[in-house]
């Protein structure tokens, strides 16, 4: 889990993390940085802010079917590339969620919400961030959640202690100019996600395991 409140003695690593909530190697970095996460704690301390990325920003927001999808953009490499993700996936204990890919800026609000709104009370908002990203990930992956559904965005919204998300989500508005800001600041030289940035300076890109992460926090500290 991220954390954000330096302890003597223990370096900050600050993680900015660009991502796209339905894409499946975000969901594998995700996890195998969790894991280096939980091996180093005791050496430092954790400070994970997530940022947005749009694989497809023409797909419509009611989905398309995943599969048309990589066969439109990556023709004949399209059905060696959806085994080979799911072989990833497989590998990684993920069930295999529904076959639809979705673009929708909604999803991409709620963990705004969760920095914009949290920041300022505290350190706690940071956690509330990171954990909601699991939330959608996890729903989208393993249980076949339609991530642009507002029910499922609430929900999960509820989940990690992050109130307000309904009436936020009322006004389709809302949120909008900031993300916005964060696709320009974080996106705009960007061509694949997930993609680390740690301490401002070393990056790193692509599902990376575990042992890449601890050796990048080694650098980043010194």
């Amino acid at each position: 889990m991220a954390q954000s409140a330096t302890n003597v003695g223990k370096k900050l690593i600050k993680i900015d993390v660009t991502s796209d909530s339905v894409c499946p190697w975000c969901f594998v970095g995700k996890k195998n940085l969790d894991k280096a996460v939980a091996l180093s704690k005791d050496q430092y301390d954790f400070e994970i802010k997530w940022h947005p990325f749009l694989l497809d920003p023409s797909a419509p927001k009611e989905g398309v079917n995943k599969k048309d999808h990589y066969k439109n953009k990556f023709g004949s490499r399209a059905d060696q590339m959806h085994a080979r993700m799911a072989q990833t996936l497989e590998h990684c204990r993920f069930l295999r969620g529904m076959d639809w890919i979705m673009t929708c800026l909604a999803s991409q609000e709620v963990p705004w919400i969760a920095t914009g709104s949290y920041f300022l009370q505290g350190n706690k908002g940071f956690d509330k961030q990171h954990n909601l990203v699991e939330e959608l990930m996890n729903g989208y992956f393993t249980q076949g959640k339609f991530i642009g559904d507002r029910d499922f965005l609430v929900e999960s919204a509820r989940k990690v202690g992050l109130e307000g998300a309904a009436e936020f989500l009322q006004d389709p508005n809302n949120g909008l100019q900031e993300v916005n800001e964060e696709l320009e600041k974080y996106s705009a030289n960007i061509w694949g996600v997930p993609h680390y940035v740690l301490n401002g300076e070393h990056k790193l890109s692509g599902g990376q395991p575990a042992e890449v992460f601890l050796r990048a926090f080694q650098v980043a500290a010194n």
